[in-house]
C-alpha cells in the first residue's frame, strides 16, 4: 500500500485496514485509505 488514496473523513467511523498511517493518525479518524479500509459506522462521508 502506498497511501496515494488517502481521503479525508468528514463524518462516520472508519475501519482502518492499512499499514500506511501511524497509530496516532488512525486514532484521529481524519483520513482513510479507500483502497483497503471500510466503514465501522452505518454511514461514512468522505471528502472526494
Amino acid at each position: 500500500m502506498c497511501g496515494a488514496c488517502l481521503t479525508p473523513v468528514l463524518s462516520g467511523e472508519p475501519d482502518h485496514r492499512d499499514e500506511v498511517q501511524a497509530d496516532e493518525e488512525r486514532a484521529a479518524n481524519t483520513q482513510i485509505t479507500i483502497c483497503c479500509s471500510r466503514s465501522r459506522s452505518a454511514e461514512l462521508v468522505l471528502g472526494l
